[in-house]
């Protein structure tokens, strides 16, 4: 049972007057227009309600959907001052948001922190210049450096957000942005495909035959790649792949389960991984052999695969051995064993 829950408070495109290829915020929320603080208050009172007695110890707010510190930092303050009221009844306990790089100020920082805001989210879907100029980002990446790190020293839980596959993307450049927001060394990042939505000028390229998408076995690959780096170094993923509403036409890379997909693959080449060094012995299995695989009982559905898609793999490529999946809980979120 989770014990953690976010109360998302959407104000699409409020803020933000650029027109970024690959962004329809009104479609990917689902809302048509911004929510206004005193709505704010009854988004958080329904959610509120709904959690009651359900053992949550973390109850989040967080202004997602648009570039946050874009609005006058007057209207911040309204959302922030309703987001306050519940923080410091107890209510809530944490208050989150999302935005740009580049709107990043000593001012805004200072406001932001005297309403008791936690986590600044920064979108900043590549640290290759030539992306980001292809997605008509509005900024180069050395702002990124730059303004992660004046949030850190304000001392804000820093997350920043990648995006594989814009225009001008390869591996090669998402590997190379994995490893740059290391460096950053964010507390959160999140992980997305970049995915056709209709209304943007992406989608428009790709009509006109001028933009590809990744595929969803590309996408999986890339953002696999990119989730093993991050993870590594101790930073939390703690998306990947974008929750898409029922009014996101689903296109070839979306998936609903996008992230079980990836990290069911991150635990198949971290046995596969295993295994092969085991059966580097030849005296190690000797058929009919049992092998074990183990996890946690949270990673034991990665263990398997989505769809027991793991457990199809293992015992078509190696039919000479019995395969038995088992959950140990003194195992870390993500660790898998053979045995």
């Amino acid at each position: 049972m989770k014990s953690h829950a976010i109360i998302p408070v959407f104000i699409p495109h409020k803020g933000c007057p650029h027109a970024c290829i690959f962004c329809n915020q009104n479609r990917i929320t689902s809302n048509e227009k911004p929510v206004s603080a005193s709505e704010a208050a009854g988004i958080i009172e329904k959610h509120l309600s709904t959690l009651k007695g359900r053992n949550i110890t973390i109850i989040e707010a967080a202004f997602y959907g648009g570039s946050f510190t874009g609005i006058p930092i007057e209207q911040q303050s309204e959302y922030l001052e309703t987001a306050r009221f519940y923080k410091t009844r107890g209510m809530i306990n944490r208050i989150r948001l999302s935005t740009r790089p580049d709107y990043i100020s000593d001012e805004i920082l200072s406001n932001l922190k005297s309403y008791g805001v936690d986590t600044i989210e920064l979108g900043v879907q590549s640290f290759d210049d030539e992306v980001l100029e292809k997605s008509n980002r509005g900024h180069n990446s050395a702002i990124v450096y730059e303004n992660s790190r004046m949030i850190q020293d304000y001392g804000f839980e820093l997350g920043l957000q990648l995006m594989a596959g814009l225009p001008g993307d390869t591996l090669e450049k998402d590997i190379f942005s994995a490893n740059e927001l290391v460096k950053i060394k964010p507390s959160i990042a999140r992980l997305y495909p970049a995915i056709v939505l209709e209304g943007t000028e992406l989608h428009r390229m790709y009509l006109a035959g001028d933009y590809s998408p990744l595929t969803l076995k590309e996408s999986i690959g890339i953002v696999v790649e990119m989730y093993k780096i991050i993870s590594s170094a101790g930073i939390h993923v703690i998306r990947a792949g974008l929750k898409s509403p029922d009014s996101i036409k689903s296109g070839s890379n979306s998936h609903p389960a996008f992230r079980q997909l990836v990290e069911s693959e991150i635990a198949k080449d971290s046995l596969e991984r295993q295994l092969n060094e085991a059966l580097s012995n030849k005296f190690s299995f000797l058929p009919p052999a049992s092998v074990r695989f183990l996890s946690n009982e949270k990673s034991f559905q990665n263990l398997v695969g989505h769809g027991k898609s793991n457990k199809i793999y293992f015992s078509e490529k190696y039919p000479s051995l019995k395969f038995i999946y088992e959950t140990d809980n003194t195992l870390a979120d993500g660790q898998y064993i053979v045995k």
